[in-house]
Parts: structure tokens; C-alpha cells; sequence
């Protein structure tokens, strides 16, 4: 009969190479023996890379103090809420923070990435010292967590003996085997098999998490991304251990982060051969219509196919990140990070629309008057002006820290666009030679899947909408709507538009129109289809939440195999 026993914490490696073990003194008539996993020599490490506002943030520890600083140097400024508990309560605290108060908090210029989040996941095998280590406190515990769990718990358990000593494949990598392609949102997959399993098998696969300050341009993420590869590799081949490659797997503008991150990764060519692949989860390859609408207007307080209490959620969200232009701006139009969230120079033109609503006969006529940008996105962002601006240059500085330097608020603003273009069109691109024109960059073994649920409505264009008044004289056309004067910027996002001297019109913002996520829309998050191995459009999960759908982590255990296959 086989013995009995029980799961202790992997070894830890000491420098030598050394694996080292931990278990507690037992009496001797405890005849349970402590268990312990030991794995390949061979490594490489799953990193995980998450999306905006997953990451903790803290003042910089080198900051120098101001008379106006709200934090102190190290001190904890951003860690998104978890459970419903704490959500409620980091609601109230930011709906009491006014635009002058949020931007000395998120600062991006005095913030950096904070290690020492929450770590109350789910049972795990490893320690929290252990978890320090590997970055698990720097990224958001309630939406990611499930995702590094699952992935601790099974990359490195394939293959077991039963009791008869016959190997077999472990229940939970049968499920991926055996999970229906609709599940992730296809009709045909090229399933796992024992083979691959085998060679996948030959390696460990610890697993790290890497926050960054999303503040930030991702081309500076990207940079100290490259350095944590490095760090990390480095770490496991001085314990005597082979570690030629890392597989990153993403979130949202995580995405955008690896991306650049293996676009300038030795030898500078795009191969990035010390990154084996990377799979990206909902990623807003060509931006998202609401990163516009926030600046604009405000965060949505839910959407209209939401139920109640999934509104009271996305209620408290807009309390936290403002629900108000006047408490974004502060933050988001400085924001290079941000910014380059935003529909870029790809996304499906025309994205914006300005319309007029009118009663004909007794029945509702909606009227097209002008669709935007009409050229380069960047220049549209840069406008700041028109009634139909996206930045107010007025709301950028409530501290005033930007008056004694040169061009003020709307000299950062501008600073901030340019960063966000440059990004797109020269980090993020790739030249395939003979010719050819520029195409989007990813990295040559590259998965990806987003959400694509018609419930979950998303922005697909910006739609602003006024009601015109049957009695009015002027004739609406182009050229006066687009000439409008801006009268009043309500706190709810409408704005009172002066069309030439005797007619003014109240634009608000029409709801959210495209399937997707609630965040990114279809026409942006399967634009990477074209360019990379297999692109996955399920439905049933909400952005945020799209690692805590099952489906999802056995796509990622799926994908994380493949992957392994291209390694030599």
C-alpha cells in the first residue's frame, strides 16, 4: 500500500544551487511523510505583466519634499481596492479628494512601483518571502491573483504515477485537453497533446509578477521590464540552473508594455529570442474610445445593459477615478501612459460623431453633422480649443505646479501627445524590408485573446448628441457646428454649444455601442489577428475580470504550452 503523504512549500534555491526545504517537527507516531516538488533544471519563467491601475503604487523614496506634497517619500498612493469591503471604503476616501488633491497623489513623475501589496491569495505553495521576491505584491491581488495562483499551482505538475505505476496525465491539464473551442470563443483549436505535454514537461516554470508605474510612458515600462528579464535570468543561472527565455503573459496596456519591451530587446530586429512568447489577454492593440471619454467627461458610472448592482459597482469605479473632467484631467491629460491608450493612428476612422436629434412628423430624425478626426488623431488630441475638445487646458493644474515652467500645463499636455504618437507609430511598428510599409510590431510567437461579448457593451466611437429644437432659424451645417463656442462644461459631461448668435445646442454623450468587454472594443482588440499565431474571441467576462473566468486560465495554460513547443 503506498504511504501516505503531505504537500510542504517548493524548495527555495540558495545561491549554490542548493534546493532547500521547509517542514515543521512531527511526533513520531505522525507516520504522514512531508512531500516536497522538485523541479527541472531547465527554467523559464511565466511573467505576468498587468494592465492600467494594476499596478501598486508609493512615492518615490528619493522624492524631494514639497510644501504641497500630500504623501511622504515611500508612502502607499495607489492600491486598487479588494473585496467589496475595501471597494466601498476606497470609494469614500477618493470622492472626497478634489482635482487638486488627486493630482498631487498620482503624481507620475514622484511614484514608483510599490512591492508591498496585498498578498492574501488563495492557498499557495510557495512563502510570502517567496512571493516578495517574485513581485506577487507589486500587481493588483483581487483581479489577478487567480491567474497567478492557477498558474503556481499546475505549470510545474503535468504528469503523475498511479498507485498500479502506470504515468498519466493530471486532471488539470486533461481539462485544457478536453476544453470545447467555443469556450474560448473558436470553432476549431489545435488541441494539447501527450507529445507536447512531454516536452513541456522537461522545464520549471516559476512564476513572477511585474508592476510598473502606469503613469508612465510604456516605453519607459518597457525599459525596466527588459531590466527585470534580465535580473530574473540572471538570478536562476547563478543557482546553477539553465534559464535562456521568459514567457510573458498580459493584461490590457500590459500588452502594450511587453510589446515594446521585446520590440527593443536584443538584437533589435523584433525576434526577441529570450522571450520564447507572449500571450496578451484583452489588449487594447489600437486603443479604446473611453480613454477619450474619461479626459472628456468623466468615468461612465456603468453601462446601460449593466444590472443594479453591477452599476453600484462601476459607480464606485467612477468615484475612485473621477467622475468628473475636472478630477481626470488633472491626472490623465499629463499622462503619456494614459495617453497612449487612446485610438491611435490604426484605429477605424471615424471614431467620433457629432449629432443633432429632431422631431419630424411625430418621429424621432437623427441627423449626421461631422465625423472625427478628419486626419491625424494626435492633432485632434492636441486641439484644445474646439467645444468638442478632448482636454481643457484649464483643469490641468489645480495645484499649480506647472506656472513657473515654460508653457505651463498646456506645454506638458502637448509634451505628453507627442509621447503617445511616437510610441505608436515608431516604437510599436515594424519594417518587414523590400519596401513594404510599416505594419503593428509583435513579437513572431504571440497569442492573444479578448472578450467579445454583446452584452458587455463597450465605446466604439464617441457619439455627442444634442436636441434641436424644431422652432430654431439656424440652419445646422459642418462648418457652424464645428465653429461652436463652448458656453458651459456641466459636471454630468454635457456641454452648452453656441451655433453662430442665436441658437445653442446641449451635446451630451450617447452610451457605449460596440460588443467587447465594457472597456476595449472588438474593432481594437482583434486587430492583432493578422500578425500573430491565433487570435481567441470569447464572451462571458467583463475586462477587469477576464483572468477570473475558468475558461481563461485553461487557455492560458493551453497557449503557455504551445509556446514552449518553438523552444529549441
Amino acid at each position: 500500500m503506498k504511504e501516505p503523504t503531505r504537500p510542504i512549500p517548493q524548495p527555495t534555491v540558495d545561491r549554490d544551487g542548493s534546493l532547500v526545504a521547509h517542514t515543521v517537527a512531527t511526533p513520531t507516531a505522525f507516520k504522514v511523510r512531508a512531500r516536497v516538488t522538485i523541479g527541472s533544471r531547465k527554467v523559464i519563467p511565466v511573467i505576468f505583466v498587468p494592465g492600467i491601475m494594476g499596478s501598486n503604487l508609493r512615492a518615490r523614496r528619493d522624492m524631494a519634499a514639497r510644501n504641497d506634497d500630500i504623501l511622504k517619500p515611500g508612502e502607499a498612493a495607489w492600491r486598487p481596492p479588494n473585496g467589496a469591503v475595501d471597494g466601498y471604503k476606497e470609494a469614500r476616501k477618493w470622492s472626497r479628494r478634489g482635482p487638486s488633491h488627486r493630482q498631487r497623489i498620482l503624481d507620475g513623475s514622484l511614484l514608483e512601483v510599490d512591492p508591498a501589496g496585498e498578498l492574501d491569495f488563495a492557498p499557495y505553495a510557495l512563502d510570502q518571502r517567496e512571493l516578495r521576491e517574485r513581485g506577487w505584491g507589486e500587481v493588483y491581488a483581487d483581479s489577478y491573483g487567480a491567474l497567478l495562483v492557477d498558474l503556481q499551482k499546475h505549470l510545474d505538475k503535468t504528469f503523475q504515477v498511479t498507485p498500479h505505476g502506470n504515468r498519466e496525465i493530471r486532471h488539470f491539464w486533461r481539462r485544457v485537453m478536453q476544453c470545447p473551442p467555443a469556450q474560448w470563443g473558436v470553432r476549431n483549436v489545435e488541441r494539447v497533446t501527450e507529445s507536447e505535454l512531454e516536452k513541456y514537461a522537461a522545464f520549471q516554470y516559476p512564476v513572477y509578477a511585474f508592476g510598473y508605474n502606469w503613469l508612465e510612458s510604456c516605453t519607459v515600462s518597457a525599459q525596466r521590464l527588459r531590466r527585470r528579464i534580465d535580473e530574473i535570468k540572471k538570478f536562476w543561472i547563478e543557482r546553477k540552473h539553465e534559464c535562456r527565455k521568459v514567457i510573458l503573459v498580459t493584461h490590457s496596456m500590459g500588452g502594450l508594455v511587453a510589446r515594446a519591451c521585446a520590440r527593443a530587446s536584443d538584437p533589435g530586429d523584433g525576434s526577441a529570442p529570450d522571450i520564447a512568447g507572449i500571450v496578451h489577454a484583452v489588449m487594447p492593440a489600437l486603443g479604446a474610445p473611453v480613454a477619450y471619454r474619461r479626459i472628456a467627461s468623466g468615468t461612465e458610472r456603468g453601462n446601460f445593459t449593466n444590472g443594479l448592482s453591477d452599476n453600484l459597482r462601476a459607480g464606485k469605479f467612477a468615484e475612485i477615478a473621477g467622475d468628473t473632467s475636472a478630477e481626470t484631467t488633472p491626472v490623465m491629460a499629463v499622462s503619456a501612459g494614459i495617453l497612449q491608450l487612446l485610438p491611435n493612428h490604426l484605429y477605424p476612422k471615424p471614431w467620433l460623431s457629432i449629432k443633432t436629434v429632431s422631431v419630424v412628423n411625430r418621429r424621432e430624425q437623427v441627423r449626421d453633422h461631422l465625423a472625427l478626426p478628419d486626419g491625424n488623431p494626435y492633432d485632434f488630441y492636441r486641439d484644445m480649443k474646439s467645444w468638442y475638445r478632448m482636454i481643457d487646458p484649464t483643469l490641468a493644474d489645480p495645484a499649480g505646479r506647472y506656472t513657473s515652467s515654460r508653457g505651463g500645463a498646456e506645454a506638458l499636455i502637448v509634451k505628453s501627445i507627442d509621447e503617445a504618437e511616437r510610441f505608436h507609430t515608431k516604437v510599436l511598428t515594424a519594417n518587414d524590408g523590400n519596401g513594404a510599409p510599416l505594419r503593428p510590431y509583435y513579437h513572431p510567437n504571440s497569442y492573444a485573446f479578448y472578450g467579445a461579448d454583446r452584452t458587455f457593451k463597450a465605446y466604439g466611437q464617441i457619439r455627442w448628441v444634442a436636441r434641436e429644437e424644431s422652432t430654431g432659424s439656424t440652419a445646422l451645417t459642418a462648418r457652424n457646428i464645428r465653429s461652436g463656442r463652448l458656453v458651459l462644461s456641466d459636471t454630468n459631461g454635457t456641454r452648452e454649444v453656441e451655433i453662430e448668435t442665436d441658437l445653442r445646442l446641449r451635446f451630451a454623450l450617447w452610451p457605449q455601442d460596440s460588443h467587447g468587454d465594457e472597456t476595449v472594443p472588438v474593432q481594437s482588440a482583434s486587430a492583432p489577428a493578422q500578425y500573430i499565431r491565433q487570435i481567441f474571441g470569447p464572451d462571458g467576462f467583463r475586462h477587469q475580470e477576464s483572468f477570473q473566468h475558468e475558461s481563461m486560465l485553461l487557455l492560458t495554460r493551453h497557449l503557455i504550452v504551445k509556446i514552449v513547443q518553438e523552444v529549441q
